[in-house]
């Protein structure tokens, strides 16, 4: 199937508000194949080439380095897969700004736990899919019929 080229720009901005309405990635060192592992990211309105993930230094992505990361939105209109690099965020203020309820949940033992890992992901290149189908091709789809050329959408590859 042939993805018409988008505006990178607007592919960008789509793809930062589907983030934020569901932050939630496939994760995977690139030296690890089988470290693939659901994981939310923390974003930073004013960050846009960075995202951070909470773990444990017992965990696969404490070995850090290259990484891999897959995102599909909420309505599935937008799909993206992504590279950065992990590395240890040590600064607490970080920290404190993406500590909430949610992470407080997984991780018991609060900010100060020996465990607790903050993993900042410098993004690098990124690969952005969006498509609206709308019902009529929803239909056409149900009917097996042709919609290559009536999905309104776009493909980039760009930097995060």
């Amino acid at each position: 199937m042939k993805y018409d080229q988008g505006d990178p720009q607007e592919l960008k901005d789509k793809f930062w508000k589907a983030m934020a309405a569901s932050p939630y990635v496939m994760l995977q060192l690139d030296d690890d194949p089988d470290s693939a592992a659901p994981m939310t990211a923390q974003l930073d309105k004013d960050a846009n080439s960075a995202i951070w993930f909470f773990t444990n230094r017992s965990n696969r992505f404490a070995a850090m380095g290259g990484a891999t990361a897959t995102f599909a939105s909420k309505g599935h209109d937008v799909f993206a897969r992504f590279h950065g690099v992990l590395v240890e965020e040590t600064s607490r203020e970080v920290l404190d700004e993406h500590w909430n309820n949610f992470v407080e949940a997984w991780f018991p033992g609060g900010k100060d736990a020996p465990d607790l890992l903050m993993l900042r992901m410098n993004l690098g290149d990124a690969s952005i899919w969006a498509g609206e189908l709308g019902a009529l091709n929803t239909v056409k789809m149900a009917l097996g019929m042709d919609v290559t050329k009536s999905i309104k959408g776009g493909f980039t590859e760009t930097t995060l």
